[in-house]
């Protein structure tokens, strides 16, 4: 990289929110590419002749790249440079979407959906690290997290309308497609403005074994979940990955305690704050992603909804995503204790998902789907800009990547446990309320009513178990997370540390 792509540090760079475009935008399209496929699956699998057994290897081949190699692409990003790998990973993403849209066969569909899960894992944590990095002051850094925290949550909910627009006025192969123009101008924005702060990089040796160990144990973790959805717990296979997990994650942890230049230094997470945020985090996005997947099968199977109109039914849990992000958030988190926001902002988030457990199949979009959305949208977007700011905070420049990753990868693996976890309890709850109930069915029509409401009943038995987890979060928040407020303080990074001045107690760990 040329001396003009680095500055000084402890100077603020003067480009650093016209680099905030760039990095929201490649923000954008990675969690817009969590959603927008899921709606162009059906006339994908058709198209591609894919069968109803391997149609699920669309999102999970692209699930088990991206989580399983967080760990390595946050460490490359350290030993690389952020900027350098944020623009390789933007470029390889366009590639492998171009290769999805172009797609003739299933091989070539699973085959790109793979290799956008690489670049993905590349991509994210760079993206986090170089805002960590590049935001010191206390008070910028509040908005610049207030704005990326309103992406990585709402972005999600834009992919589902995007989606719908695409399938349904052009053709599934644009949602791969659109994902191009959006890494290009990343891209190119990212070459010409950002400018990474010197001595922040870890060039210490790669650590293959702590590479290989975690990549295993995250593709295991994953796999498992996304199999328990489709063969059930007690399946052999399913079984098998979990205890493969256990064991290759445990192995992890004991050689990264050991080696001189470790994947994961273990102080990242060990850091009471961290830590507490981490599992936070991880357990609302376990209880949103299940969400997700129910209210977009509610209201197309249930309600009949278009894609179109789904997406656009989304857009009260968007409005108030951003509107808890860069409104409450962002103002209050130079005011009051990180914990003080994201334990009421998941409490919030836990009642709007209380309303949403009353759904019925003749429940009213105004009285029960839209305070729910707004509610959930409301508190998770508050909740999410400390969260993201505070993961990052502290921590030694050195270090900033692999930090970066731990926050991509709690919310990879809780999308996966969310979505497998919820997934099964409503099935269950489905099965159980039709056994119940189709006896007394005596016509077609009556019997498929019973089969809807077991449907409904089926969410809303998921949704009950979502309220909990969102409980759990807020405690865990509130609990673990004693770091007061930032103040109007500047956070300092260097190669030696990064330390946070005034009234943020976060320690410098000497080596």
């Amino acid at each position: 990289m040329s001396e003009t792509a680095v500055k000084a540090p402890g100077v603020p760079d003067a480009g650093r929110w016209k680099a905030l475009v760039f990095i929201a935008l490649a923000q954008l399209m990675v969690v817009l590419d969590a959603t927008i496929v899921n709606i162009a699956l059906p006339s994908a699998q058709q198209d591609l002749g894919i069968s109803d057994g391997n149609r699920q290897w669309v999102v999970t081949a692209y699930a088990l790249a991206f989580g399983g190699l967080l760990l390595f692409g946050g460490r490359i990003a350290d030993l690389w440079g952020r900027k350098r790998t944020f623009v390789t990973g933007l470029a390889g993403f366009a590639v492998a979407s171009a290769l999805g849209g172009a797609a003739t066969n299933e091989a070539m569909m699973f085959g790109s959906r793979a290799l956008q899960g690489v670049f993905g894992a590349l991509l994210a944590p760079a993206a986090l690290s170089l805002l960590a990095v590049m935001f010191t002051d206390a008070k910028e850094r509040a908005k610049a997290f207030g704005i990326y925290g309103a992406i990585a949550g709402g972005g999600g909910a834009v992919g589902l309308i995007l989606g719908g627009f695409l399938t349904e006025y052009l053709n599934w192969r644009w949602t791969f497609f659109v994902n191009i123009p959006f890494a290009i101008v990343a891209a190119a924005g990212a070459y010409l403005v950002i400018r990474e702060p010197q001595g922040g990089r870890n060039r210490s040796p790669l650590d293959i074994p702590g590479v290989i160990l975690s990549t295993l144990g995250l593709v295991s973790l994953v796999y498992g979940f996304t199999r328990a959805e489709s063969n059930g717990w007690s399946d052999a296979l399913t079984v098998g990955m979990f205890v493969a997990a256990a064991v290759l994650l445990l192995a992890f942890v004991i050689v990264e305690s050991r080696v001189k230049a470790p994947l994961l230094p273990l102080r990242v997470i060990t850091e009471r704050n961290r830590g507490g945020i981490y599992l936070s985090l991880g357990l609302a996005i376990i209880a949103m992603f299940g969400l997700f997947l129910f209210l977009t099968y509610y209201l197309q199977v249930v309600k009949g909804y278009t894609p179109v109109k789904t997406g656009f039914a989304f857009l009260p849990m968007i409005a108030g995503m951003i509107t808890g992000s860069t409104q409450i958030g962002t103002r209050l988190m130079t005011r009051v204790a990180p914990r003080l926001l994201m334990g009421p902002g998941f409490l919030v988030a836990a009642v709007g998902m209380l309303l949403l457990t009353q759904l019925e199949i003749n429940t009213s979009y105004a009285g029960v789907l839209l305070p729910g959305m707004l509610l959930l949208g409301l508190g998770m977007g508050t909740a999410f800009m400390p969260a993201m700011s505070m993961a990052t905070m502290g921590v030694e420049a050195r270090d900033a990547g692999v930090a970066s990753a731990m926050v991509n990868t709690s919310q990879q693996v809780g999308g996966a446990i969310g979505t497998a976890l919820l997934n099964t309890i409503a099935a269950s709850a489905t099965t159980s309320y039709v056994a119940d109930h189709i006896g007394g069915a005596t016509s077609r029509s009556q019997q498929q009513l019973v089969q809807l409401q077991g449907q409904v009943q089926g969410y809303t038995s998921a949704i009950w178990f979502a309220v909990g987890i969102l409980v759990a979060a807020a405690v865990i928040a509130l609990t673990f997370i004693n770091a007061g407020r930032p103040g109007g303080t500047t956070v300092t990074g260097s190669a030696a540390g990064d330390g946070v001045e005034g009234e943020l107690p976060v320690p410098v760990v000497a080596h």
